[in-house]
């Protein structure tokens, strides 16, 4: 039996100042041809495996990145090795390889270091894109680009003939969009009832069109960090509010989702600037959460002196969320023993889930910023009692710092904004990483199984790459600090900020659709175009109307 056959390639990146650094031009890139001559670069162009940085002894972090990446087997692995590169993208003292296994390209080991790669038959082929090049079997090509290439829709289909009692149950009938990766997504239509047409014997024809979910970028220009929530009948956004230094917590009420974005929409003070209780600035990452049955607002805030620190709030019963007077007064988070959470540094962004039968906490901490013994943000996770969510149950649990080169570029060493999703047995915790206001930001996800040991870090899984940059989605430029949440329909979106520099100099937020691919897992860069084609957006039902 003879086995088709495609083509693996592995490269590094040009640096291209202000747009891709040497961190991120310094990781394993990847490409795919099925004729070995013409090659598709995947993940958008954006690296898939970057160094991991070490970590020196003061804790401060030493960057790493690879050149000369090259393809190898070995048994039933694939390996992928490189030559290490420190701090300054020299050859790193001591040699060796940084070499990563995989066995569907999909899926890969951690970093290991190797003085040498045993086992290795390495083959390379000359191209426009420098690297090695591997032949593979092209049954592997449905998994690789279901995962590294962005999908987009390709059909729509309406349901068979239905059956109706009156028009307004059109209301129900929805179209399937089917995607490249053979997944799909159910999508409301607006009929037309001016283009009802009577086909006889109680049949009709109704003509109706789809329009995409997301509304185009941005709908609040200055606004970072958004959070959106449908509470008691109406809808409220709440940010980080550049337009005022960050000073404040402001909140929008509306009917409808779209009603939060309309011009001069009100906006209500919940927070002021108060000197006497030390509310004086970095009014940072407001954040909605309903916790043991009553809704609070998470946030950092700090004094005249600059550190900023997490601090909650709660809405009093039967209050309304735009009355200042509704909530009880904030108070900062603290550990189990009543102490703060640091003495020494900042902490920021947290943010609450339940998973399983557990409450947790997660947030940055950081300390020695602007000095040469910077950490870097780094995210802590803790457990909590529903019944006072400010005070930790547990010892916060370092899950995560910026030891990868897209959450540490030129100089911003960042894991902050976390926020978390869970889709059936698995936790995905978005977060972000490099400069929160630059063309740099990211989302990254950690994941960990909900029955797992959520406190332990070795339950968690970081992914080795980027799934939202400046690389996803066309004219949006560093997005990041994202939430979630489900609108009218029902359907998953992710709000975050991002920026268009040439044009407003500010973060602005947005807010679009999340699409489950066939696997399942949540793809943050399919819209617009790319989830609903222009050309599938008119469609046609034919219907009984069935007497009453």
């Amino acid at each position: 039996m003879v086995m088709n056959m495609a083509f693996i390639r592995v490269y590094t990146e040009a640096i291209v100042e202000n747009k891709y650094p040497a961190s991120l031009a310094h990781s394993v890139h990847f490409a795919v041809s099925l004729d070995g001559e013409t090659f598709e670069s995947l993940n958008q162009g954006y690296g898939i495996l970057f160094a991991r940085a070490a970590v020196r002894e003061d804790n401060t972090i030493a960057e790493r990145g690879i050149q000369n990446p090259r393809l190898g087997k070995a048994g039933e692995d694939y390996l992928i090795f490189a030559e290490p590169l420190d701090e300054n993208w020299e050859p790193l003292e001591g040699g060796g390889y940084l070499v990563w296994k995989t066995r569907d390209f999909v899926r890969f080991s951690e970093q290991e270091w190797m003085e040498r790669v045993p086992g290795v038959v390495e083959q390379e082929k000359t191209g426009s894109v420098p690297g090695a090049c591997l032949e593979i079997p092209e049954e592997l090509l449905a998994g690789i680009l279901e995962r590294w290439v962005p999908l987009h829709s390709v059909s729509a289909e309406v349901p068979g003939e239905v059956r109706i009692k009156s028009l307004e149950e059109l209301k129900q009938v929805r179209a399937r969009v089917l995607y490249s990766d053979g997944s799909s997504d159910e999508k409301p239509v607006s009929w037309n009832r001016e283009s009802l047409m009577s086909l006889g014997e109680g049949r009709y024809r109704i003509r109706g069109r789809m329009e995409p979910v997301d509304t185009g970028f941005p709908l609040a220009v200055g606004y970072a960090d958004p959070v959106l929530l449908f509470w008691k009948g109406a809808w409220y956004f709440l940010a980080t509010n550049d337009n005022v230094n960050d000073i404040g917590l402001f909140v929008r009420r509306a009917d409808t989702l779209t009603g939060l974005f309309a011009e001069n929409v009100k906006e209500y003070c919940i927070l002021d600037y108060n000197e006497e209780k030390g509310f004086c600035q970095t009014f940072w990452a407001p954040e909605f959460h309903v916790i043991g049955g009553a809704l609070y607002i998470l946030f950092a805030v700090g004094g005249k002196q600059w550190a900023p620190q997490c601090h909650m709030m709660r809405l009093k019963e039967g209050g309304e969320i735009t009355d200042a007077a509704a909530w009880e007064e904030p108070v900062r988070v603290c550990r189990s023993d009543g102490r703060p959470l640091t003495e020494d540094g900042i902490t920021l962004d947290m943010t609450y889930f339940k998973a399983g039968d557990g409450s947790y906490v997660c947030w940055s901490y950081r300390y020695g910023i602007g000095t040469p013994k910077d950490t870097g943000s780094m995210l802590y996770i803790a457990s909590v009692d529903e019944t006072c969510p400010q005070r930790l149950t547990s010892e916060p649990v370092l899950l995560s710092r910026p030891l990868y080169g897209w959450e540490n570029t030129s100089g911003t060493i960042n894991n902050e904004g976390p926020y978390a999703l869970i889709l059936g047995d698995t936790v995905y915790l978005a977060y972000s990483g490099g400069d929160a206001c630059g063309y740099y930001y990211v989302v990254g996800y950690l994941t960990a199984s909900v029955g797992s040991n959520l406190l332990d870090a070795g339950s968690w899984t970081k992914l080795p790459t980027a799934a939202f940059s400046s690389s996803s989605i066309e004219g949006i430029q560093g997005p990041g600090h994202n939430s979630f949440f489900r609108d009218e329909q029902g359907r998953l979106m992710i709000a975050y900020h991002a920026q268009e520099r040439e044009k407003y100099f500010k973060r602005c937020s947005a807010f679009h659709r999340v699409h489950l691919s066939k696997s399942g897992f949540p793809l943050l860069n399919v819209a617009g175009e790319r989830d609903l084609a222009e050309e599938l957006r008119e469609v046609e039902l034919t219907f009984v109307m069935e007497e009453q």
